[in-house]
């Protein structure tokens, strides 16, 4: 029998809103676009961003594939 992992974020608005609250120096651009419109530098930041949490498990491999900014 496998241990139910617990994670702090299970759903995609909850690492959005991690994202975000973490990048103040982002915080013009909160929700003013969709994913595609953001700049490549914002677009590599969420993706390093939900690589750590993975990585730290604070959210699972499932989300990490599915999240979107």
């Amino acid at each position: 029998m496998s241990k139910q992992m617990k994670y702090d974020f299970t759903t995609q608005a909850q690492v959005r809103s991690a994202f975000w609250q973490g990048g103040e120096h982002l915080k013009y651009l909160y929700k003013s676009k969709t994913q595609n419109e953001y700049n490549v530098t914002i677009r590599t930041e969420f993706v390093e961003f939900v690589d750590m949490l993975e990585k730290n498990e604070f959210i699972s491999e499932k989300l990490a594939n599915k999240v979107t900014l």
